[in-house]
Parts: C-alpha cells; structure tokens; sequence
C-alpha cells in the first residue's frame, strides 16, 4: 500500500505539501495541487479517514526545533517554553537540530506530519528550505526564537546583545585591554553573524583594531572553541582577551588555555556571550552577558498562540546584559550587572 511519503517522492514535493493538498489547504499553488493528486491517482494511495478529519482540529500542541540541547542555554529556553505552553493549555514535542540544518528540517517535517498547531524554531542556519517552504504556505503558524532567517514574514523573538557587547568592550578597554580577539559563531546564523559585527563595531568607537588573526571561526561547539584559541595562543603577539560568542565555545577556550599551563585572567581575559550558572563557579568566575532566556521563551509562546488563534502576533526584541565577575582581571570581589538599553 501506498504512503504518503510515496506521494510525495512521486510529486517531487515534501509530505508537508501532500498534507496540505489533501487538506484543501489554500496556500497550494494550482500546478502543485495537480502534481500532488496526479501522484495520489497513480499510486492509488487512501489517506486514512480518521486521521485526515483529525487534522481540522487543533491538537493543542506545539513544536518546538532548538539548535543543540546540549547547550544550556537551549536548554533553559525549552523549559521556560514547556512552562509558559502548559500554563496556556498546550504541550510541546521538541526536535534537537544538533545545529544541523538536515536534522533540523527533518525535525520541522516530522512536526508539521505530527499536526502541531504552531512552531518554534531557532534556525540552524539561515537557508532552510523546509523552513522557507512552511513560512510561505501559511499553513503552519510558526514564530522564530533567538535566530531567525531573514526575508521571511515571520514574527521574531530575540535578544540585542549589541548594547551588552559595548559594555563589554568597554570594560575590557577600563581594565587595560588592547589586543582582543574573538571566537565567531557560524556567519550563516543571525546570532553568529550580529555578535561579532557589534563587537567590532564596539571596538572601532575606541580606535581598536581587530586584526584578520583575531576573528577565529567557531560553530557554537567546545571543541571549536578550543581549536581557535589554540591559534590565538600560537599567534606570535597572542591576544591579551578573548571573547567567546557563546558559552560553550567559552569553556572550550578555558581549557586550551588550562591545558597550556596557562592562567585566567593572569596570562589572558576570557569573557562569554551567554550567561550560564556554572560559570559562577568556575575558577574564576567567568564575565559574560548574560540574555533573558526564560522571558524570551515565554515571549515566543506568546506570540505563538496569538497567531494560532488569528491574532496578528508581533516580534519581540529583549535585551542583555553584562555579568561583570573575576576571568578579565577585575580587582573588585563579587558579581556585578549592568543593564544596557
């Protein structure tokens, strides 16, 4: 017998778009609707009756695709999503891209299959073409978190961390900082690509370069985070600070430089994007900015019900902060915030 997935292997579409034919969505472009039921004809595929009129109702359940479970900040986001999604009547059923875009779009397909009522997503990258094709259609309400692709009409749920990183230069710049250098996250997020372009703008406002050397490529990973920084220690004028665009790539850099023999902040500064609770305990403390994880899952949830329910959900910008404690060579014992607007 026939699957729904043979129908879309022979009409050359995803099963997201065979569900929608045979849900009369009115999304389908003409042409693709004749495709998609010249295939179901051929095949002689026979949806399953009950599962079909299912689809007109809601489920009461969201999908949720972070980028890497592992990192605790998504793993904060998802908690505050499950919370915020229960406290409004509905379930979660979250997909781990792994910061892969093929898993990541597996995920997304599976989800849209599975019949959710709306979708969070926090792009691997910024082509995904499942994610393009869901965004067009319509038929799906989806909200980006944190990253986002941009061209597409959808309502986005951030952080600007360009306020936070200015403080940090700033700071870094008070403690006698000159040479800088950063571990970028992949140029293809929006998030890898907005932190290092503030940063570098930050650096311009005190005259500061920011040398070819000084910009090593990460993907948001430990071992990334290791691997560059072992170029920068090599370096024949090695950098006094390193900035590390997330945490994990920010204890990556630790431990290359503790596997040197090397101290923070005595030999280099170390500072993170991304606040984590282990950072706190670390030795030392780690500087970071820090983002409103919690607020900013609950905020996508928001917006994501809005639109499932026919209300014209907007975007939300949230801000960061920096965490100000002992790895750049502060003298001051204790932990301090500045808030930036």
């Amino acid at each position: 017998m026939a699957s729904i997935k043979d129908v879309a292997s022979r009409a050359g579409v995803s099963v997201a778009t065979v569900s929608r034919v045979l849900n009369e969505h009115p999304a389908v472009r003409p042409e693709t609707r004749t495709r998609v039921l010249a295939a179901v004809t051929a095949l002689g595929y026979r949806p399953n009756a009950v599962a079909r009129s299912l689809r007109t109702d809601q489920t009461r359940a969201l999908g949720l695709v972070i980028s890497d479970v592992l990192n605790p900040f998504f793993t904060e986001l998802a908690r505050s999503v499950e919370d915020e999604a229960r406290a409004l009547g509905y379930s979660v059923v979250i997909g781990n891209a792994d910061e892969q875009p093929e898993l990541q779009d597996h995920h997304v397909r599976t989800l849209i299959d599975r019949r959710i009522d709306g979708l969070l997503v926090s792009p691997a990258d910024g082509g995904s073409p499942m994610i393009t094709e869901t965004a067009r259609a319509g038929g799906t309400p989806m909200v980006f978190v944190d990253r986002w692709i941009p061209g597409l009409d959808v309502p986005v749920v951030r952080t600007d961390g360009t306020a936070a990183v200015r403080d940090l230069v700033t700071h870094l710049h008070g403690l006698g900082h000159r040479r800088i250098a950063v571990i970028a996250g992949p140029a293809a997020t929006t998030t890898g690509s907005e932190r290092v372009e503030a940063f570098r703008q930050a650096l311009a406002e005190y005259g500061l370069p920011l040398p070819r050397e000084y910009v090593g490529q990460g993907d948001f990973q430990a071992a990334s985070g290791r691997r560059v920084t072992a170029g920068f220690l090599d370096l024949a004028e090695p950098p006094e600070a390193i900035f590390a665009t997330d945490n994990l790539m920010a204890l990556g850099a630790m431990d290359e430089i503790r596997a040197r023999g090397l101290r923070v902040p005595d030999d280099v500064a170390l500072a993170a994007f991304d606040d984590i609770p282990w950072f706190l305990h670390t030795d030392p403390p780690v500087t970071a900015i820090a983002q409103p994880t919690g607020e900013l899952g609950r905020a996508a949830v928001r917006a994501l019900v809005d639109r499932i329910e026919g209300g014209a959900a907007e975007s939300v910008t949230l801000a960061a902060r920096l965490v100000v404690r002992g790895s750049c060579g502060e003298t001051a014992s204790g932990e301090t915030t500045r808030s930036s607007s």
